[in-house]
């Protein structure tokens, strides 16, 4: 037996050799990480403690030693041949698997333009450390990308007192995934912040100390961070001759077109019930796929179905996303002591809620959103709108019906 061999130790890599051992799988489990770190979790990274940038492990080396997993740190996969069932790695060695996991993750989106090589990339904790360094000695940072990345981004460091300039494309920031409500808040909340924002801006170079727009005009910085977003990382995959389109394709098991190799996390796009494929990129999930793709190697047939969840924290604010908000979706609104809950209702049935409120305020709601989205129920929209009415209550109610 050869056993079973993780490519990548980010969180969806990490977790799944630990829960392979929660399965009960005892054979060999080797995790190849191409950071000289131990597995670290990367949410922490755009939020530096005491000015230094954290880094949280995932686990400890006594952890993994206990576990029995053979952790290979700052290795690279150079190829994959399924047919040997092998792996060839960066340090002249193969490793031969019964099955494999790709949890190679997602890299940087490149900017096309002239001076590209000088805006800085925030994806890894070497990346964030060079940031914040630099930044200690700078008066003025240009961000480029108005996503979740880029807006944390800017709230740390418009906490230091730093000029901070955001450049978006599109005609608003965090138009992607934020519920538009929501990121019309938290836009003007880094607006009163002193946040400048540059919108509907494509870039025609980038200098040595500013960023050079297409219509001519410049924004001055010291330093530029390149936040446009990641593309998953699909290279070994489609190498190998696997199925990949905006990741690296698999069914509801994880699994990809070869049996004995399976994929999570933010390089996996996962077949959805009403059909296509789908990848979502968030810390939770990475985890909830490394879980389901681990019991299945393991031997189980589990088909991945977590509901989806994401959270920001800009300022003392605090966002908390469940589910997929679409914009036909009916909305109901639900004032809170400190913020606000929107549900999202699709024929009547609750498929997703949405919060922003102070701090850690709306945790607690959205949790139980949560358990109310996965119960399936069709909730009176009167009820939802109305804060007297306790969430549990509802819960309670539709799992004794």
């Amino acid at each position: 037996m050869n056993g079973i061999v993780i490519i990548g130790a980010g969180e969806a890599g990490t977790r799944a050799a630990f829960a392979l051992r929660e399965a009960g799988f005892s054979g060999n489990v080797a995790l190849v990480g191409t950071e000289p770190h131990l597995p670290y979790e990367r949410p922490p990274l755009s939020k530096p403690l005491d000015g230094a940038v954290q880094m949280k492990p995932i686990c400890g080396a006594e952890a993994l030693q206990a576990a029995g997993i053979d952790y290979r740190q700052g290795v690279s996969a150079l190829s994959l041949d399924p047919d040997a069932r092998a792996v060839a790695l960066s340090n002249g060695q193969t490793l031969a698997y019964d099955r494999l996991l790709l949890a190679t993750g997602a890299r940087p989106r490149r900017l096309p333009c002239p001076g590209a090589e000088r805006a800085l990339d925030f994806r890894t904790y070497a990346d964030a450390a060079a940031i914040f360094s630099r930044a200690e000695n700078v008066k003025s940072v240009a961000i480029i990308g108005g996503g979740l990345i880029g807006m944390e981004l800017a709230a740390v460091l418009r906490g230091k007192g730093i000029t901070v300039s955001v450049i978006e494309m599109a005609p608003k920031p965090l138009g992607r995934a934020v519920p538009p409500r929501f990121a019309a808040k938290l836009h003007t909340r880094h607006e009163e912040e002193g946040v400048v924002f540059y919108l509907g801006q494509g870039i025609g170079e980038i200098t040595d100390d500013a960023v050079l727009l297409a219509d001519g005009s410049a924004v001055p910085a010291a330093i530029v961070v390149s936040a446009i977003g990641v593309v998953p990382d699909t290279a070994l995959a489609e190498a190998a001759g696997l199925a990949v389109g905006n990741g690296i394709l698999t069914d509801s098991f994880l699994r990809t077109g070869d049996p004995n190799i399976f994929a999570a996390g933010d390089c996996a796009a996962v077949a959805q019930p009403g059909g296509g494929h789908m990848r979502f990129e968030s810390w939770r999930n990475a985890r909830n796929q490394a879980e389901v793709a681990a019991r299945n190697m393991a031997g189980g047939r589990e088909i991945f179905g977590a509901i989806p969840w994401f959270w920001t924290d800009q300022y003392d604010l605090g966002l908390q996303v469940a589910g997929l908000p679409q914009p036909d979706h009916q909305i109901v609104i639900r004032p809170l002591d400190g913020g606000e809950l929107e549900f999202y209702l699709d024929g009547g049935r609750l498929v997703a809620a949405a919060g922003l409120g102070l701090g850690n305020s709306i945790a607690k709601d959205i949790k139980l959103a949560e358990m109310l989205i996965a119960a399936g129920i069709s909730p009176e929209p009167q009820a939802l709108a109305d804060p007297g009415v306790n969430l549990k209550a509802l819960l309670k109610s539709a799992r004794a019906a």
